[in-house]
Order: structure tokens, then C-alpha cells, then sequence
């Protein structure tokens, strides 16, 4: 399957799952969520990833969000939409219904928990590919997995798997996304404060979630790096690391409370708080945030 890789590139902020008051999906805030990032530049979204809490969400929730995500973004961006699930038939029934409803391409997490062989992952994969018959980008993030996607194992998956495109490479091992793009692979960072290196090494972009808060200083970085203009990427990069640290100021445990929290105040919304087992931010923390995002311009 040969697979126009133009349209994976560039900024693509993984998106928050808004939640109402009552732990349900916010259907109105998450249109709002797409409509402020393509606003502000964004090239396409990573949706129901890691930031957006899709292992914690019903099969039927993921669903609905890859339907709203559709209708909303339209041909605006590139929606890739996440369908990674503990067995293949469930990640496979996701794939499926992502391309039914319209989606650009599919993403998904490598099974997790139990040990698996690279045989095992790789017709996982291609299974799920199969499904929907859309582009595939493997989702390679050992810190939570448990699995890392090693140029050995993503060789074995490209032979296997027709429709793969490439990944989200969210691993310390920078370096080998020079290997990946180097596989004819589309290689995102998922560490989007190396952006700027990881450009340098052959990546065709970043996907993480402070960019869900503001994609503007990110899309800066990548139109000024386009251009050869070293001065105003880095400009951009260090304007990129205020986001970062801001997502980060209530340390990991708190990052999607602190997300959520973050682009509902820029909204002037209220996102709702993160799935539980994770805990939602206290009315201080919360002030903290606000004061912080005013200092940086980003309330309304």
C-alpha cells in the first residue's frame, strides 16, 4: 500500500476528552477544543491518545469521538485517530469504525500489559490495520506500554503491516527517528520540547499535549525551521517551553488535570477533571494555573 505521506507533517496537538461536571462527554467543548487549535495553526490532532485519556474511556466514548472530531475538523486538518485497546478485536472494531466515519488515518498503542512477541505485536497490527484499511502509525510510548518500538521490531512491522505510515516516537532514544524517516516512515516526535532536534534528525513534526493548550509558539518553530531561519525557531522553541511548563508545574501526576484545567481556562470553560484514579486540581491550584496563564497572555 503506497500511502501520500504529505498531509502527516507538522504540528499535532494530542487532544483533550472534555468531561461535563457529571464525568461525561463534553461534546460541545471538544468542538471548541478542535476550533481553537486549527485557529491557531494547528496542522492536524492526535485524538483520544494519551492526553485524552482513551484507555480510561468506553469503547462507545472513543466512538463518539472519533464521529465529533470528523464532522468538526473536517478537511480543515488531519485527524488521526487513536484505537489502540487491550485485545486486537477491540482496537480492531475502533479501526473500523474511524474509517467509516471519515477519519485521515489511525493510530494505536502496542499491547500492553501482558509480555507479547514481536510476532504477537506485529499481527496485532496488522489486524487492526486491516479493519480500516487507513493509514497506520504505531504508537510507540514505553513509559506507560511497557513495549518499545525498536527499529528490529518497526522493520518487522513494516513488512507485515501494508498500511503502515509511521509513528509517534515517544521514547529518550531521540536518535533513532533518523532510522525511521530513513524507513520511508513519518517519524513524530512525541516529546514536543525537542522539536526543534528532532527536525534535524528527520522527524516530520511533533504530537503531545501542551500544544493542545497552545499550538501557536510550535506552529512558529515549524513554519521558521521551513524557512531556514535558526533565529526565530529558537525564539519559538523557548516561547514553546513556557506551554511545556505550565502543563508540568503540578509535577506528572497532575498533567491531564492540569491540561484539561489549562485549555478550559483559555476557553473560559470548564473542561471538566480528569477520569478517575487520577484527582482533579484543588480551587488553589487552580488560581496558581489562571494567574500563570494570565502572565502569558493566554486567557481570553
Amino acid at each position: 500500500m503506497s500511502t501520500d505521506l504529505t498531509r502527516f507533517r507538522g504540528v499535532f496537538p494530542a487532544i483533550i476528552t472534555p468531561m461535563t461536571q457529571e464525568d461525561e462527554l463534553n461534546e460541545e467543548q471538544l468542538r471548541a477544543v478542535f476550533d481553537m487549535n486549527i485557529a491557531a495553526g494547528a496542522h492536524g490532532f492526535w485524538i483520544a491518545g494519551g492526553t485524552g485519556e482513551s484507555i480510561l474511556l468506553s469503547d462507545e466514548e472513543n466512538r463518539r469521538i472519533a464521529s465529533i472530531a470528523v464532522e468538526q475538523v473536517g478537511e480543515r486538518a488531519t485527524t488521526i485517530m487513536h484505537v489502540g485497546a487491550p485485545t486486537t478485536t477491540r482496537a480492531a472494531a475502533l479501526a473500523e469504525h474511524a474509517a467509516r466515519v471519515g477519519a485521515h488515518a489511525i493510530c494505536c498503542i502496542p499491547p500492553f500489559f501482558y509480555r507479547r512477541s514481536d510476532k504477537e505485536i506485529v499481527e496485532h497490527y496488522r489486524a487492526v490495520a486491516a479493519a480500516s484499511n487507513l493509514p497506520l502509525f504505531v504508537y510507540n510510548l514505553p513509559g506507560s506500554t511497557g513495549v518499545e518500538i525498536t527499529v528490529d521490531l518497526m522493520q518487522k512491522i513494516q513488512d507485515g503491516v501494508p498500511q503502515l505510515a509511521g509513528l509517534k516516537h515517544s521514547s529518550p532514544n531521540l536518535l533513532i527517528a533518523r532510522q525511521f524517516a530513513d524507513m520511508g516512515l513519518s517519524c513524530f516526535t512525541g516529546s514536543s520540547h525537542l522539536l526543534l532536534p528532532a527536525l534535524t534528525m528527520g522527524a516530520c513534526g511533533c504530537v503531545d499535549g501542551p500544544p493542545c493548550l497552545a499550538p501557536e509558539p510550535w506552529v512558529d518553530l515549524w513554519t521558521a525551521a521551513g524557512k531556514g531561519d535558526a533565529d526565530a525557531a529558537e525564539q519559538a522553541r523557548q516561547r514553546s517551553y513556557e506551554i511545556i511548563d505550565v502543563c508540568k508545574m503540578f509535577g506528572s501526576e497532575h498533567f491531564h488535570a492540569t491540561c484539561k484545567a489549562a485549555v478550559g481556562l483559555r476557553l473560559g470553560l470548564h473542561t471538566g477533571n480528569p477520569r478517575r484514579p487520577a484527582l482533579p486540581l484543588t480551587g488553589d491550584q487552580r488560581r496558581q494555573l489562571a494567574d500563570r496563564l494570565a502572565t502569558l497572555g493566554r486567557l481570553p
